[in-house]
């Protein structure tokens, strides 16, 4: 029972930050199965090595695979540390780039408010998955929050969930409704992220297709950009005509809760 709990943690571990994993089992084998408090000698061995390996020695090795952090400024910021104690923060430089330039842009357009992205790309190996994602595997691919607006009318950093995905902006009753037709064909996992909210939060905010627009027009501009996926009700709603934007196909999950868009 003990190598099959240890078994479980490896395989959770190394599925949320990648690193977590090779981590906890160096923690295991520092610390004698027969030494006092063990239990809390290999956490606190865990947590500082991965701390360090996390914030000092992962960003520098990075490179060698062809990625690097998500440079953040005070445009362009994570919805949670999460994402970057997880290690789900690296992309690629030219994404990188990228999205410095998209950030600054907005926030030029619409004073005092950020681009907030979700998950990106783990740092190394290309194809290792970024669950549950389908194709954050390479670099190359980046979620990013919509857009939304307070009780005046005026747009607000605030976000309705606090992992950054799973509150919709549903169809309204005259739009394509593609989660029903997804879901009736046997994709069971299409709205599958609204388990995923970790709580909903700011509930006096609403989506702002105004902002969302604006924010989305900048990303498909970028030269470097070759596909955004968002919702089809949201895409005819918000005018969308850019050959860019794309259906994601019912394999994937929604994307009315968040911008999907990734390099050429």
């Amino acid at each position: 029972m003990r190598i099959l709990l240890h078994i479980i943690i490896f395989v959770i571990l190394t599925i949320i930050t990648q690193i977590g994993g090779i981590l906890y089992l160096v923690s295991i084998l520092l610390i004698n199965r027969n030494a006092k408090k063990r239990r809390i000698k290999r956490i606190g061995i865990f947590v500082g090595l991965y701390l360090i390996a996390t914030f000092l020695i992962v960003p520098n090795v990075a490179p060698i695979f062809g990625r690097e952090k998500i440079k953040e400024t005070q445009f362009l910021k994570a919805h949670s540390i999460f994402y970057k104690l997880a290690n789900r923060n690296y992309v690629r430089p030219e994404l990188n780039k990228t999205l410095t330039q998209v950030a600054t842009e907005f926030e030029n357009q619409n004073s005092g408010i950020k681009m907030v992205y979700l998950d990106a790309n783990f740092p190394f190996i290309d194809k290792f998955p970024l669950l549950p994602h389908l194709s954050h595997n390479d670099g190359k691919k980046i979620d990013v929050s919509l857009i939304y607006k307070n009780s005046n009318g005026q747009l607000t950093n605030k976000k309705p969930s606090i992992s950054g995905y799973g509150v919709y902006e549903n169809p309204k009753p005259n739009e394509y409704d593609q989660s029903a037709v997804c879901k009736k064909s046997g994709h069971w996992q299409y709205d599958f992220p609204q388990y995923l909210t970790l709580g909903t939060i700011n509930k006096d905010i609403d989506f702002s297709e105004s902002g969302t627009r604006n924010l989305a027009n900048l990303i498909l501009k970028q030269n470097s950009i070759g596909k955004m996926f968002i919702e089809p009700h949201l895409k005819t709603r918000l005018n969308f005509t850019n050959e860019k934007v794309r259906f994601h196909g019912c394999q994937a999950v929604r994307h009315d809760d968040h911008i999907h868009f990734q390099l050429k």
